[in-house]
């Protein structure tokens, strides 16, 4: 049975660079292989980004209230328009691969499950757990909860030790309050330790 992945990191952890080697591996075999990513994450428009300079276009951007199963599966046999396939007969999709998945819905993300289980496509989707409070975001609480596998991308603090939290900065100052959802261009976020995020924002947690 195919398996539901979340892989997840602090900012910076190497989350869209681990995304865009595992769409080279499973290429390099000659399989094929969707990328997609949530459409509130405007930073880059319709391409995944590395910090390491690397990107792809994504083969599907998924609105807020898109059937992302359904267009899946359009995708997969050619029947969306962005398929662009005529008369080709594709090949299976041998795995969806989902950048910035904490920006999905609880429901969509009930639908990366449907397409693991039920279509028997792996789905390995990537995020970040919570936001610069430290509350979680829905679509990562509701893969904590669903996921087969849940793996950690790893970063470190400016201390040296893990960064666990994403604090958010504005004008150079970190800040402890506003909207859950900011993208990177209007403010920037910085990861750090435990220590360091109680330290900066005076012992409060959200």
């Amino acid at each position: 049975m195919a398996k539901l992945y979340f892989r997840h990191g602090a900012m910076n952890s190497g989350k869209s660079t681990a995304l865009l080697q595992a769409a080279f591996n499973y290429e390099e075999r000659g399989q094929r292989v969707l990328l997609a990513k949530a459409q509130v994450d405007t930073k880059g428009d319709a391409q995944v980004l590395s910090r390491l300079g690397i990107s792809r276009a994504v083969d599907l951007l998924i609105a807020p209230d898109d059937d992302v199963r359904a267009r899946f599966q359009a995708l997969a046999t050619g029947t969306e328009p962005e398929a662009l396939v005529g008369n080709v007969e594709l090949p299976p999709v041998a795995c969806l691969l989902v950048d910035e998945a904490q920006f999905l819905t609880p429901e969509q993300v009930e639908d990366l499950l449907r397409i693991a289980v039920l279509d028997g496509v792996p789905v390995l989707a990537y995020g970040i757990r919570t936001d610069f409070r430290t509350h979680s975001f829905p679509g990562s609480a509701r893969l904590l909860e669903l996921a087969h596998s849940l793996e950690e991308l790893k970063t470190i603090c400016r201390c040296g030790r893990k960064a666990m939290f994403n604090a958010r900065k504005v004008d150079g100052q970190f800040v402890f309050a506003g909207d859950q959802v900011a993208i990177d261009g209007e403010v920037n976020y910085e990861s750090l330790c435990g220590a360091c995020y109680l330290r900066f924002s005076d012992g409060v947690l959200g």
